[in-house]
């Protein structure tokens, strides 16, 4: 008699890392929910944890996107203009990046900071949300979160809330910014 054995993939929670940063998931400790079966972003990395999601066999029970990087607002003209100052000057381009990233806090990115690549600003800025695949991914059982920081220097809050609201429970953040972290007098 030949016994069948069955694979079982338990997914372990995992995490996106956003552009130009490395290991910043302990930024999102307040809102992050570290269980099995649990894939989360930031920024870029929300834009990649969406596409793991979407293409793995793994059960995904939660996906938390943290600011997810989303530009649908944005014109080509902005886009390029981004990818030029990053050309140009890229050090000057990951500095003013970190600092708008922060504000309105006062939290020092230095020891997360990666140096970014222009692909991947190409890609971040470029990226579309595929509202397909947000819908079958909800309907695959995935619950998806989606956290935004009303002070947001990066992206448009208020246009990511209103295309993500169809699909994910959408979280505003008062007085926070890109890193979803406070301005401490303001808090």
């Amino acid at each position: 008699m030949k016994l069948s054995v069955s694979k079982t993939f338990i997914m372990h929670s995992k995490y996106f890392s956003g552009f130009s940063l490395s290991k910043e998931e302990d930024l999102f400790d307040d809102y992050a929910l570290k269980g099995d079966f649990t894939v989360s972003g930031f920024s870029l990395g929300a834009q990649q944890a969406f596409d793991f999601a979407i293409n793995t066999s793994a059960r995904i029970d939660l996906l938390q996107l943290y600011s997810p990087a989303f530009f649908h607002d944005k014109d080509k003209k902005y886009k390029r203009m981004q990818l030029m100052f990053f050309k140009k000057d890229v050090k000057k381009y990951c500095d003013t990046f970190l600092k708008n990233s922060a504000y309105p806090s006062v939290q020092n990115l230095d020891k997360y900071f990666s140096q970014g690549k222009y692909e991947e600003l190409d890609s971040l800025l470029n990226y579309v949300w595929d509202e397909e695949k947000l819908l079958e991914l909800t309907k695959k059982g995935t619950k998806i979160e989606v956290y935004l920081g009303i002070d947001d220097k990066i992206v448009n809050a208020q246009e990511s809330k209103n295309f993500f609201k169809k699909y994910a429970s959408v979280y505003l953040i008062k007085n926070a910014g890109h890193i979803l972290k406070m301005d401490e007098n303001n808090a």
